[in-house]
């Protein structure tokens, strides 16, 4: 182990718990920014268009109608 790495090791045992999950939130923004951003990235609160939800109900029914299974991926990949 480097001694960076060590000293950053003896840092953390020195933390209090009710720091290290702020420490570990910043971690995880520096060793993966995508998941971070994922992880703040506002929900999609835009209203379903008629158009959307017309989809979802036919995709729904077609389900319902075919034994609640879906088409397996290889075959939809057929398509």
């Amino acid at each position: 182990m480097t001694p960076t790495r060590e000293l950053a090791h003896q840092l953390i045992d020195r933390l209090p718990d009710t720091q290290l999950s702020g420490l570990v939130q910043f971690l995880e923004t520096i060793v993966d920014p995508a998941t971070a951003a994922l992880r703040n990235a506002p929900l999609d609160d835009e209203p379903d268009t008629e158009e959307e939800k017309l989809a979802v109900t036919e995709a729904r029914d077609w389900l319902r109608n075919n034994g609640g299974k879906g088409i397996p991926h290889a075959e939809a990949m057929t398509c």
